[in-house]
């Protein structure tokens, strides 16, 4: 007969999981076992958190399920931070882990149900040998259905109990469909034959849908421009009527022609602050259309909300349209020449790099243009991130990972790139972090250079926790605590197996080349010493709403 461990991973493996990050104890190495000799890839990693974020940054490059797993108690607990994030941007991943005993509680375990919850999450628990792998499969099945993260937990006493002969179950085929269209749609179509100005915005959402062809060809019909949001970058590419990204990291050409938008319809997008740049985006008197599978508008300002799903509604729109005979704007004629120097890399700046020290914006235009085609961008969290989200384009939604953005958390750039490097190993992953985040999370830089096929790690060291330094040293407050001494993060990566090199100036980056030369094969890793006093546009706004006590 088959053991209840063996059921449950070999549920999982028939039902398509190919990859698994971890971390084993007690509760969880017969399962890893299990995993493996099912065919299934283990990678080890340093901490459950990272792990956890590994398996986060898998699926959002690959839209597949992964696998993290862990042991009971504090292997579990170790993950909060990072299936945080997850839930918050939900993410479809497993967590396979072990449990308490049925009946009996020990000091190593806690209610990992209500922990899970209170994150956000959902859990199958298994506690009969006979559902056992119907447990599996349901759990699986919840993972890919959405939103978020399912925790599938193993009682440590029931591991070894027997399966009943006929009681494997097999994971069904999930029904991916989602009512479209809405009877808000004749509103929509009122509100789009008035507009002179039609803007489409596209988010996360649009990507997941497959709804780029119908946007870009309802664009086409109105004479509308495109944006994305930053997690949506690249969704345009190829048309010469794309904005980039709007909200904190649009350049400032690009924010002036948004503003003139009279008429904006968003697909797939949550529409929170920072995509509307707390609120000084659009026009006040501007007509809002939000699409959305949900039936509510996730913010006040939203004039009409289309329920359905992107895709869907931009055929529908598109259909209305060429039966209403509406007009074609004007507006890409009006800004044609404008939005041809629209780009960061189009944007003036005075250099502010020193003898040994490199503009952050000098670094990362010269990085831009060594980058290989083919490349995943992951970055950890802080003010750094704008610089290449600014500077670096992306080949589509799926190719930029931004670890700790839903939760605002730093840590998980070293991880984050694990889970991308595996899911898509045919492209180089490319990492940017700041000298905080790196050190938080660096016991996942040995996962990276011990699993990364081809992997350049950019490191924006200022000695500081950047946003902390520049939202609070103009208001006088004591800023020495988020401060630290320098870190030689080249003789780290070094001692770590990876190839490193300081950078103090753009002749540095000449390691970029010869590393690209010689086939951008294993781990390079950039230790950028940045000036410190180069601030990203969207933190000074956040510092100055902080001041008018916006925040």
């Amino acid at each position: 007969m088959t053991k209840l461990v063996a059921a449950v991973t070999r549920t999982l493996a028939d039902g398509g999981v190919t990859d698994a990050f971890g971390v084993v104890g007690n509760g969880n190495l017969l399962a890893v076992n299990g995993l493996i000799a099912d065919g299934i890839r283990y990678i080890q990693a340093r901490h459950e958190g990272g792990a956890m974020a590994m398996a986060d940054s898998y699926y959002r490059v690959t839209g597949e399920v992964a696998i993290c797993t862990t042991t009971y108690g504090p292997g579990l607990t170790n993950t909060a931070t990072a299936l945080a994030e997850a839930a918050k941007y939900r993410s479809g991943l497993l967590v396979l882990c072990g449990d308490g005993p049925a009946g009996r509680t020990r000091a190593i375990d806690i209610e990992q149900a209500e922990f899970a919850s209170a994150l956000g999450v959902r859990t199958v628990r298994v506690d009969d040998p006979a559902t056992a792998s119907a447990g599996a499969a349901e759990a699986l099945r919840l993972a890919r259905a959405g939103p978020g993260p399912v925790v599938l937990s193993l009682p440590s006493d029931m591991l070894h109990a027997e399966v009943p002969d006929g009681a494997v179950a097999s994971v069904p085929v999930q029904d991916s469909s989602i009512p479209s269209g809405a009877a808000e749609l004749d509103a929509a179509l009122d509100a789009l034959s008035r507009a002179r100005r039609p803007l489409l915005l596209a988010g996360l959402g649009a990507w997941r849908s497959g709804a780029v062809k119908p946007i870009m060809e309802l664009g086409e019909r109105l004479g509308a421009l495109l944006v994305t949001t930053v997690l949506a970058d690249g969704l345009f590419n190829g048309s010469p009527w794309q904005l980039g990204i709007i909200g904190g990291f649009a350049t400032p050409r690009a924010a002036s022609i948004i503003s003139q938008a009279d008429t904006v319809v968003v697909f797939g997008a949550s529409l929170n602050d920072f995509t509307l740049n707390g609120g000084r985006v659009l026009q006040p008197d501007s007509v809002l259309i939000q699409v959305d599978i949900s039936r509510a508008p996730t913010i006040d300002r939203v004039n009409l909300c289309v329920t359905g799903d992107a895709s869907a509604v931009a055929c529908a729109l598109l259909d209305g349209v060429n039966a209403r005979d509406l007009r074609v704007s004007q507006w890409r004629t009006e800004v044609a020449d404008e939005i041809k120097q629209v780009a960061w890399d189009h944007q003036p700046y005075d250099d502010a790099s020193t003898a040994d020290r490199i503009d952050p914006r000098t670094l990362s235009l010269t990085v831009a243009r060594l980058l290989p085609e083919a490349r995943t961008v992951v970055t950890d969290g802080g003010h750094f991130v704008a610089w290449p989200a600014m500077y670096w384009p992306v080949p589509d939604p799926a190719a930029f990972v931004l670890t700790g953005v839903a939760f605002q958390s730093i840590g998980f750039g070293f991880a984050g790139a694990v889970g991308a490097a595996v899911g898509r190993a045919d492209r180089t992953t490319v990492i940017a972090l700041g000298d905080g985040g790196a050190l938080m999370g660096l016991p996942e830089l040995e996962t990276l250079v011990r699993v990364a096929k081809s992997a350049l790690v950019v490191i924006y060291d200022d000695a500081a926790y950047g946003s902390e330094v520049h939202m609070y040293g103009p208001h006088g407050i004591d800023i020495s605590p988020a401060q630290f001494h320098d870190t030689d993060f080249a003789g780290i990566a070094r001692a770590l197996g990876a190839s490193a090199v300081t950078v103090r100036g753009v002749d540095d980056l000449v390691a970029v080349t010869r590393w690209s030369e010689q086939g951008s094969r294993g781990t390079l890793v950039l230790d950028c010493k940045v000036v410190p006093n180069v601030i990203a546009r969207y933190v000074h706004e956040l510092a100055g709403r902080m001041r008018a006590g916006a925040m």
